[in-house]
């Protein structure tokens, strides 16, 4: 019954998408000229920034699991193949499933380690709330220097404030003073590992080193927006790509539907309109964005897919685990397996 739910929820979100389109769509003869005039090695540029992006974002979180389990701990080969397995998700299934896919992944590879879910966990939140501080530092920047359309500033106002408080409390749970977990409830033991993955919060020399890695994976996504402009004929200056990055990431915080597509077009068109690009081509550059956005998650996140010897179909079953142990209050959610092994234990 659940299930049928979430159908007709997702059904019922992507005909919002598609009135979204149709209420602000564009003259699509435009659209499809504006294709047709792309500029590839901008693109091929673009992909390849992305790409530094993601492996600077995963040494991100890289460090973040050094402060957080104890030796030993997962190579950065490993953890660069679960980030990417997790951009998969993020891409291809509603919500945040990339977040706890990346863990499952990374899990297998950690047999025998009890509570490493919880604290690989708190690793993921830890590692998200270094994204604050790049993104304040465009957000500033884009307000002095681009050209936001007023319906934006509600929109950036309640994302920094919201930010800054989960950031403020991540900071003060990390802080709380460690207790030995014998003799406590399961509850305050899974909370208390998942707190245990929020190590780096406490230790200033690794959370600047994590904060530079998110700087440099933010930098490198705006240069890949400036890219995909050029890409697309328009030739305004970098404050412009900034502004599409911060109103592009606010599209997708809360992701209903698989890459919000429409939503993200519609806010990345309307405020090019104030730099006199027209609404065709920038929704045309939307698509076009999201494309090679798309091309370096659900790409490299199917190579390192396969690598693991898992599928789609696992991740769609790996939802389902976790959704059923979270219900019951219970973190420690089993690994993902691998296909081989799956269809081996259901023989």
């Amino acid at each position: 019954m659940r299930r049928a739910l979430v159908i007709v929820g997702v059904i019922a979100l992507l005909g919002v998408a598609i009135g979204l389109i149709v209420w602000r769509g564009p003259d699509w003869h435009a659209v499809h000229d504006a294709f047709t005039a792309v500029t590839w090695s901008w693109v091929f540029a673009a992909i390849g920034l992305n790409l530094l992006s993601v492996i600077a974002r995963s040494l991100s979180w890289n460090i973040c699991i050094e402060q957080s389990l104890a030796p030993p701990r997962p190579a950065f080969p490993l953890v660069f193949s679960a980030f990417c397995v997790g951009l998969f998700g993020n891409a291809v299934l509603p919500g945040r499933v990339g977040e706890l896919a990346r863990v499952a992944v990374l899990r297998r590879h950690m047999p025998g380690r009890k509570g490493a879910t919880a604290t690989l966990l708190g690793s993921v939140f830890a590692h998200r709330m270094f994204d604050l501080f790049p993104a304040v530092t465009l957000v500033v920047w884009v307000l002095f220097t681009a050209k936001i359309p007023r319906w934006a500033y509600t929109s950036l106002a309640i994302v920094i404030v919201v930010g800054s408080l989960l950031f403020l409390f991540t900071v003060l749970l990390a802080r709380r003073q460690h207790r030995e977990l014998e003799g406590v409830g399961r509850m305050r033991q899974l909370l208390a590992r998942a707190r245990q993955g929020l190590a780096v919060m406490r230790k200033p020399i690794p959370a600047l080193e994590a904060t530079v890695f998110q700087f440099m994976g933010w930098g490198c996504q705006l240069f890949a927006v400036w890219a995909a402009m050029r890409a697309f004929n328009i030739h305004e200056p970098l404050p412009a790509a900034g502004l599409v990055l911060v109103l592009m990431n606010v599209a997708t915080i809360f992701p209903v539907w698989p890459g919000n597509v429409g939503l993200v077009q519609i806010a990345v068109a309307t405020p090019l309109v104030g730099y006199g690009v027209p609404y065709a081509q920038g929704i045309a550059f939307g698509i076009g964005l999201q494309a090679i956005e798309a091309s370096v998650g659900i790409g490299i996140g199917l190579v390192f897919l396969a690598r693991e010897g898992l599928s789609y179909a696992t991740l769609k079953h790996f939802e389902e685990e976790a959704e059923e142990s979270l219900e019951a209050g219970e973190l420690e959610v089993p690994p993902l397996e691998p296909e081989r092994e799956r269809a081996r234990s259901v023989g």
